[in-house]
């Protein structure tokens, strides 16, 4: 059987896609509603931390950012992002990367910073979190006995001390990623930034530590210490992993210090009813979101649990622990949100509620606000 070129093929598809659409332009107009163009997904124009912010608030019990985490190394920054493109046709909603902790990856933090660029006037959102090295060490450093090591309780005290040797030696490793997080500020890409996570664990050198003389402090010194180097870019994202043992307020640095109350999920597959209602206690008001996950959310957790605002799969779990149709069913979900499908209107809050779908073309849904099949509500396809 011969097949028609890539350019004709491509052309062909496209016909198709638009011969769909007047399909369902014409079944909606049969049912008595109004059909509203909608514009073409655009780049993401310059935006504050706060239009963000607003953003992920105005979705909140409505619809979830898919997002997809890029491991080192840091010459390929999106490695990972691109599978899920392979895998479903679309890119997520939000991309993240990691500022690095190996010397070659160190090296090429520049990649990193050019991605989450490219990233945002692609039109996703950016996440950057950080394994960094001990104080107690060099500036580069493996990950085992690195970043994955233990301190004595007196250098984590001295960390936390203003003046102390180690205090300073803390603030100085913050300076290294300072000149790569203002370039984001100057282009006008705010960063959802997951420093110091999982403080509830004991498998990295700032973790395991509650209490207000804990990683709760260490987190204040970090936040004050960036934000007086001028990044007003930073969304601030605080973790904890889905450690049974629980008591993960004990950890919290104050809601001033914090945008979004975030969770790993690792001990179990996805979030539990308890995990869920635990974070809610601590953001109050706040965003929360699924800041690492193995296992891509199914129908039920996407369905029972909808105040997350993000999820992000974890590098090589996307395809280490799920299938590509576990993949497909999470990105073609009708709450899910992807590249091109997040929408952002600086200064203000962006979509308005929704208060009804129709489910359409490919599993997305239309949207629909105060309608019914007789009132002639306008719908977006």
């Amino acid at each position: 059987m011969n097949h028609p070129p890539p350019r004709l093929r491509h052309h062909l598809a496209g016909r198709i896609r638009h011969a769909l659409s007047v399909i369902m332009v014409t079944a909606l107009a049969v049912m008595g509603l109004t059909v509203v163009a909608v514009p073409q997904a655009q780049a993401f124009p310059a935006a504050s931390r706060q239009d963000v912010i607003n953003y992920l608030s105005s979705i909140t019990g409505r619809n979830i950012v898919s997002g997809q985490h890029n491991k080192e190394p840091a010459s390929l920054p999106s490695q990972y992002t691109q599978q899920v493109r392979d895998i479903t046709g679309q890119y997520p909603g939000l991309w993240g990367g990691d500022l690095m902790f190996r010397a070659p990856d160190v090296a090429n933090r520049q990649r990193v910073v050019d991605q989450a660029k490219a990233e945002w006037a692609n039109g996703s959102l950016v996440a950057l979190t950080w394994h960094v090295c001990t104080p107690t060490g060099g500036t580069t450093c493996e990950f085992d006995g690195g970043v994955k090591t233990s301190i004595s309780n007196s250098q984590f005290t001295q960390i936390i001390t203003n003046g102390t040797a180690l205090n300073t030696a803390w603030k100085q490793r913050l300076d290294e990623v300072v000149p790569y997080l203002l370039q984001l500020r100057d282009a006008g890409v705010p960063v959802l930034f997951r420093p110091l996570h999982e403080m509830n664990e004991a498998w990295n050198w700032w973790g395991n530590r509650p209490g207000p003389n804990g990683g709760a402090r260490l987190y204040q010194i970090t936040r004050d210490h960036l934000m007086s180097k001028g990044l007003t870019n930073l969304i601030w994202v605080w973790n904890v992993q889905d450690n049974p043992a629980g008591n993960w307020a004990a950890y919290y640095p104050g809601s001033s210090y914090v945008d979004v109350v975030s969770l790993d999920v690792w001990y179990k597959s996805h979030p539990s009813q308890s995990d869920y209602q635990q974070i809610q206690n601590i953001a109050g008001s706040k965003p929360i979101a699924l800041a690492e996950m193995g296992k891509i959310p199914n129908a039920s957790l996407l369905t029972s649990q909808t105040r997350w605002s993000y999820f992000m799969i974890w590098s090589e779990q996307l395809r280490g622990s799920n299938s590509n149709a576990e993949i497909q069913s999470a990105y073609f979900h009708p709450r899910v949100l992807n590249q091109g499908e997040v929408s952002l209107s600086p200064g203000g809050p962006n979509p308005q509620p929704r208060t009804g779908q129709i489910t359409g073309a490919g599993g997305k849904c239309v949207d629909v606000s105060g309608a019914n099949s007789a009132n002639g509500t306008a719908v977006q396809v």
